[in-house]
This record gives structure tokens, sequence and C-alpha cells, in this order.
């Protein structure tokens, strides 16, 4: 599955270009940040799990916050 702190693939590129992003809270609703541009989006966790094409990256265990 995935968790906070992974990076995370979409279905479609963010405007920017860039198609990676870091999951940086995770609850009923999902905050993702585009790792091109830096742009923060929420998401309800069925569009999440709806627009998501792959985990690209665990995070890892020396991450912790």
């Amino acid at each position: 599955m995935y968790d906070k702190g992974d990076v995370v693939m979409m279905k479609k590129p963010h405007p920017c270009g860039a198609n990676e992003w870091e999951i940086i809270r995770m609850g009923a609703d999902i905050k993702i940040k585009c790792l091109g541009c830096g742009h923060i989006v929420m998401l309800t966790r069925r569009e999440f799990e709806k627009r998501l094409k792959k985990v690209l990256q665990k995070k890892s265990a020396e991450q912790d916050d």
C-alpha cells in the first residue's frame, strides 16, 4: 500500500510536467505535494486511490518525524 512520506506516481502528470508526488498527510483526506513545483493538493482517499498509478519509493526508516 502507501503511507505518509512515500513518493507516488499518479495516472496523469501535473501541469508543471512532473509526475512524482510525496504524501504529506494521511487521514480521511490525503494531501500530496508535487515534487516538481511544490504545489499541494488535497484529495479524498477514494479519489486518491482512483488516480494512483503506483508507489515509486517507500519512506525510509531514517525519515521519521
